[in-house]
């Protein structure tokens, strides 16, 4: 009977570059990388030409280290749903290649450091907005949201939009306008960013009973929604033309890329009201495709002369 206990709850014996990267996949590293899009240009944007590079390279490593706590913290919060869902399941987690005890540590590690790196390299401000991200990707769409209502990822979604105030915070020490109506786009794209991915693994959320829209409404319902924020996401990217105000390439960029963006939410929604299958992760890759193409243009067009 023990020895039957034993192999259950025993920790598998790896070497430290499977721990390194157990470690590392905990920081969620492609979802810190989307963050860190937004932030670099938006940098640029503040400064109205090249920011100090020091600065810019110092905000980005405490930008890494914000996130990468974040999302570790996610991993030992949701780690009971992640070992019922197939797309979560060989987290480390769930697998045992680390210890809840030791990724609380981690987590809270990276917080305290990338609080600390921010304060001491960039401006109080920009520490604080770090810790607000963390707080309410943590505490508020995880421990909150997250498990009770088909609005969590909505307004969870607000944790994901502070890369772009910090960005500028780095700079300036203030928030601004321009800054603010970046996280309105961050805010409305989101959504549609993410509901087709749970579209895809609907089974999963449903599994976990995770009441993510997919689960709680039809795929023509889901699609709509996706349609609505995609249009809004657009409408929110081209206020930043006068306000801002930027030039000819990004207003070119946004109405482009964002006409295409609306264009796949279309399509999605018209194979779901058919009943065909509607691909749900086309217009996921294009969501990424189309922030990336956006906060590119952002820190592109106040570098050139018109």
């Amino acid at each position: 009977m023990s020895a039957a206990v034993s192999s259950t709850t025993e920790r598998p014996s790896i070497g430290f570059r499977r721990t390194l990267k157990a470690y590392v996949s905990l920081t969620k590293p492609r979802v810190t990388e989307l963050l860190l899009v937004t932030t670099a240009p938006v940098m640029i944007l503040a400064e109205r030409g090249i920011p100090n590079l020091w600065l810019v390279v110092a905000t980005l490593i405490g930008g890494t280290l914000s996130a990468s706590a974040a999302s570790s913290f996610n991993c030992y919060i949701d780690r009971d749903i992640d070992r019922l869902m197939h797309r979560t399941e060989n987290r480390p987690l769930v697998t045992g290649e680390i210890t809840p005890r030791a990724a609380l540590i981690f987590s809270w590690v990276l917080a305290v450091l990338s609080t600390v790196w921010l304060l001491v390299f960039t401006n109080p401000l920009t520490a604080a907005l770090s810790v607000a991200a963390i707080f309410f990707y943590v505490v508020v769409y995880t421990l909150v949201l997250k498990r009770r209502t088909e609005q969590n990822i909505v307004w969870g979604g607000i944790a994901g939009c502070f890369p772009v105030l910090i960005g500028w915070a780095a700079v300036t020490e203030r928030v601004d306008w321009a800054p603010l109506i970046l996280f309105l786009v961050v805010f409305l794209w989101t959504p549609p960013h993410y509901w087709p991915l749970s579209m895809k693994y609907r089974a999963d959320y449903e599994s976990a009973s995770v009441p993510m829209l997919a689960v709680t409404r039809g795929r023509a319902a889901v699609g709509l929604q996706t349609i609505l924020y995609a249009w809004a996401t657009v409408a929110a990217s081209l206020l930043l033309v006068p306000v801002a105000p930027m030039g000819i390439v990004y207003t070119v960029v946004a109405a482009g890329s964002g006409f295409w963006f609306i264009a796949e939410t279309h399509r999605l929604y018209n194979r779901a009201i058919r009943g065909e299958e509607p691909k749900p992760m086309l217009v996921f890759k294009a969501s990424i495709t189309y922030l990336t193409l956006l906060f590119v243009a952002v820190g592109v067009d106040p570098l050139l002369p018109f």
